[in-house]
Order: C-alpha cells, then structure tokens, then sequence
C-alpha cells in the first residue's frame, strides 16, 4: 500500500521540504533542482523519489523516464514538490524529464542503483570540540566482507536502539540513525559499535552545508586563450576532429560515459540552454548532459560541468567534450549526488554511476586532516576534518576503491589535488588523493606564466601556489577558467583552483577512451605521462620537497633516454599529444 507523500518525504533535507510560492508565471521554464531517493531507502524494487520543481503550472503533466512515459498513477505531488513511484523490474537508470503545455524540463539522471544515504537535518547536526559541524544521530558502519552486511546492520541496530536508513551494498556498508541525543551520546556509541567483531569502521559525517568548492586563496589571473593553450586545448580539438572524420582509414569511435560528483547545473545560461528536453540522444554524436537546475551561473558544479560540456561561443565556457560533437560517439555527462551528505553520499553516488556505466568519474573534490600543514608549515584551514572523521572516510574510501578493482577494473577516478599548499599523498593530510591506485588520478594546476617563450618551454606555465604538490600528483593541468553567465557574449568571473584542471584531464582520458576502449588505467597513465609537456626546474628525483609539483618525468616514460631534456622535469598535460598517442595505440599488438 502506498504511503502518504508527506510521510515518504519526512527523511529529505529540510531545504528541500521548502515549498516555494504556489503562483508561478507562466513563462517560468520547468526546473528540476532536487530529486532524491526519499521513503524507505531499504527498498529496492518499489523505489520513491522526491523532487523539488519550479515552473510548473496547475494541471496536467507528464513524466518520461529513457524516454518513455511513466503511468499517471506513480506520479503524485503539487506545487513545487512532487513524488514518484517506480517499480524497478524491467527498468532502467536513465534520464528524467518533465513535460507540460509542451514545455520540457532540464534532463536529470536518475539511477535506480542500491545506494543511498541521508543527510542530516539542521537540527540533526552539532558543533563538536574542534568548532566542526557533525552529525549527532546519523553514522554508517562498514561490515567486514565475511558478513552479510544486511544481516548484521540490522543486528547492531537492534543491539544500540538504532534504525537503519540508508545503505552502500556494495562497499558492504550501512547508515544507522541512532538515539544519540547529542555527540558526547553519539561517540559513546560511535566507540562501542567500533569495538564489534563485524565492524571494519565507524563513519561520521562533519559536514553542515557541504561545500564542494575548494577555496583557492591565490590571486586569479585573467582567464583567456593562454591558460587552456597550455595544455594545447584547440588543438586537441582539432586533432580529433580533424583525424577522426576522414572518410578513408579514420578511426571508429565509441561511446563513454562520464560522471560528475558535483549539485547541480545552471540550465538558464547560454552555455546550456540547448539541453533541455530528453530529445538529446536523437542525435548520436551530440554530447548529453543530466544534471539538476542550479540557481547561479557561477557555481562550482555549472563551471566544472562547463569544461566539459559548455556550448561553443556562447557565454563564458566552451566544453571540451562538446567541441568533439558531430565526429565523437555521443558523450554521457551525468552530474549526480547523492544527498548533501557529505563524503558519505559522493561515494554513494558514485557507486550507483559506476553500476550504470560510468567509465570515467571526475571527484572536483577533497579534505583535509586538522592539523595538516602547508609546504611553508603553516596549518591548513580550508575543508578540514577531525581525526576521527578522517579514519572513517579513509576506510570507506579504501572499499570503494578495492571494489573498483575487483568489479570495474577499468573505471578511472580524476580526483583534484587541491588548494592548500599541502602534500596531496599523505595520507594523514589529504583524502582521497594521497590513495595510490592505477584507477585514481591525481591532477594539480598551474597558470600561464609572465614569460614569453613557446608552448613546449617548461617555463610556459607556473604552478599555481595554492596547489597542492608532490609524488602522488599525476600531471598538472590550466587552473583558470571563464564561470558560466546568464546572458549571451558576456564573460564571466575567472574562478581557479584544481577543481577545475580536474576535468581537462577527465575529459580528455574520456576522448582516450573513445578511440581506444581497451585501454586499462595504467596504460591511460603511460600514455599521459609520455604525451606530457614539462613545467617547472629540473630536481633529479631528490626526495619530494616543496617545488615538486608532480612525479618527475622518468626515462621510460621519454623512450628510456637518460639524458632526454624532460627527465626529472614535472609533467603539464598536453592533450593533443596525449590523443596522437592513442590513435598511434591502436595499431600496437596488446
């Protein structure tokens, strides 16, 4: 029997409970801004959801999931809130459009994977000792691998008066909402759930109003053709438009899948006016891009998602993924996230994009331990977490990465090093770069340097000095980029950070991929460290010490010349040279 719609959404966010004013103007468009999993996340064949729309008028209206229209009676709601029912046999995770009077909304994904967790209220949350807002009654605890993870949450739920609400199946992992009253009741918990046989960890959330945007402090330089002419952006372009499309001996390409850990998306920029509606896939070799409405052009998710999917010359941005339509295969951009619940609902999302054929998962994100210290050894105040929140995150993580290599061998992670003049690969400073796996990418960023000397010159591009350094850094890439605007030919603020050389990288190991499926994580690393310009002074594999911006350049990865000119150099990413390469791959015996 169905429960009442209000009911079902008692467990969203209070923010998305907010109903907006009932008498919308008729030319307002239809705007998805929320949808999440609301009801009993438990449930994985009668599935709910919630969603908070703008735009829509009194009457009719209609709901098409891949295209196909949803039955009347799984769809309830008014005003801004609405609510749908699905039974998941013999559907699919896929695009969710409304549609009234002909009016169509923005395109959102909607995945009908297993995990889910909540967020906190802002009553459910506290300031603990370290001035950290944490989550005073919800937790999840990751089961050793021998349980059945199911059972035994429900177990420890009984056994501490607690409820389970949200789940990661596979990472084996469970969201309890406990009767802590207050955090020094929650730890009392939180120590005695640690000490169980079947607990591997304990995961707490310190997260308020998770922010996704990472803070970089330094002055930013004007954004124009010289940041992304550093990593050869147009030409790459060119190249794969150019190699691509030949009629006699051009290279076949295939579709990819991308997702993006990031809110929402601003549908009423020029940038991406042209994706609204589920006709995309009509086409197929057009970019599509999924994601929630955002309210302002130059948030983090609209920028990110701009780098790679932003329409050409129109406002602001120009995608590196679209610029490949009419000869790619027809890109996938799904922008998702789970709730707002923190570290937590990012690795929950992007397991349920992974289950729906994700290949390449851009993580614009990271923290950092209190306590971490910059390379001058100042302390680090930017998205810190306490110790024990860190231990947690980092045990989950771990899972998430384990299971990658034993279910998904070939999804890639590109996780931005971040801002804080830190050490990306220490572990007790930085999550989840400091991992060292072949399916996570590590990308810092630099800007155009004041010297006039050719692209190729590796004093082209500086660092940038908020970026975090060291081994465990991959490749650098443009820092600066153009925000998105609301009006057409207008240029918007210049944003920098990691955040966003993060999905030059993405975008371009998706294009990789594109020519070349076959290619596995480690080979799609060769290939970007052999294709890589250089940046910065030569430091003769010296142990790692605050100039070092990435892994030095190694003779095998210049045809094993000891005495090549780019050995012991930083590598900058040169995505032409990175797509020749991959090309040239496909006629290599594997």
């Amino acid at each position: 029997m169905k429960r009442p719609f209000l009911s079902l959404c008692k467990s969203l966010p209070a923010f998305l409970l907010a109903a907006l004013p009932l008498g919308v103007s008729a030319a307002e468009p239809i705007r998805i801004q929320q949808l999440q999993r609301c009801g009993d996340l438990l449930e994985t064949q009668e599935q709910t959801f919630c969603l908070r729309v703008k735009g829509l008028q009194s009457g009719d209206w209609q709901a098409r999931l891949n295209g196909e229209p949803l039955s009347p009676e799984r769809l309830s709601g008014k005003g801004q809130m609405l609510q749908l029912q699905l039974d998941t046999k013999g559907k699919q995770s896929g695009p969710l459009v409304l549609e009234q009077q002909g009016q169509q909304s923005n395109p959102v994904w909607l995945s009908l994977g297993s995990s889910h967790v909540v967020a906190a209220n802002d009553d459910e949350v506290a300031k603990n000792m370290d001035g950290l807002t944490s989550y005073v009654d919800l937790i999840s605890v990751v089961i050793e691998e021998n349980y059945d993870g199911a059972k035994e949450a429900k177990r420890l739920a009984e056994k501490y008066g607690a409820k389970v609400v949200g789940m990661i199946p596979p990472l084996n992992t469970y969201q309890l909402r406990l009767a802590a009253k207050n955090l020094d009741e929650r730890d009392a918990t939180v120590l005695r759930l640690g000490g169980e046989v079947s607990v591997d960890a304990v995961v707490i959330e310190e997260s308020g109003a998770e922010k996704s945007i990472e803070d970089d402090p330094d002055k930013a330089p004007p954004a124009d053709n010289e940041e992304w002419a550093s990593n050869r952006f147009l030409d790459a372009v060119n190249f794969y438009q150019r190699r691509l499309q030949r009629e006699n001996g051009g290279v076949k390409t295939h579709p990819v899948r991308i997702g993006v850990i990031e809110r929402d998306v601003d549908f009423d920029t020029p940038d991406f006016a042209d994706y609204i509606g589920d006709d995309c896939r009509t086409n197929s070799k057009r970019l599509c891009l999924y994601a929630r409405d955002a309210d302002k052009p130059s948030a983090h998710g609209t920028t990110v998602s701009g780098i790679l999917a932003a329409a050409w010359d129109k406002s602001g941005n120009s995608g590196f993924l679209r610029g490949l339509d009419n000869v790619g295969p027809g890109f996938d951009v799904i922008v998702a996230r789970d709730s707002d619940a923190g570290i937590t609902a990012n690795v929950a999302a992007s397991v349920n994009l992974v289950e729906d054929g994700v290949r390449v998962l851009n993580w614009s994100w990271g923290i950092h331990r209190i306590g971490a210290i910059d390379v001058n050894g100042d302390p680090i105040d930017s998205l810190v977490r306490s110790g024990i929140a860190m231990s947690g995150y980092e045990e989950l993580l771990e899972e998430f990465f384990l299971w990658l290599r034993e279910e998904h061998p070939n999804v890639v992670v590109v996780n931005s090093a971040g801002n804080g003049s830190s050490f990306s690969g220490r572990d007790e400073y930085r999550l989840p770069s400091s991992f060292v796996t072949d399916q996570l990418f590590v990308v810092g960023g630099h800007q155009r340097s004041e010297k006039d000397v050719p692209v190729e010159d590796a004093q082209y591009a500086t660092k940038r000095k908020a970026s975090n350094i060291d081994m465990r850094v991959d490749i650098t890439a443009a820092a600066c980029v153009h925000t998105s605007t609301a009006k057409p030919d207008e240029k918007g603020e210049v944003h920098c950070g990691t955040s966003y050389a993060t999905p030059l990288v993405a975008g371009l190991l998706a294009a990789m991929l594109s020519i070349n499926p076959e290619l596995e994580p480690d080979q799609l690393r060769m290939l970007l460290r052999r294709s890589a310009m250089t940046i910065g002074e030569e430091y003769d594999f010296e142990p790692t010490e605050g100039d070092d911006l990435t892994a030095p350049i190694l003779p095998s990865e210049r045809a094993n010349e000891l005495n090549n000119p780019d050995v012991g150099h930083s590598a900058r990413l040169d995505m032409y040279k990175a797509l020749d390469l991959t090309v040239q791959s496909l006629n290599r015996v594997r």
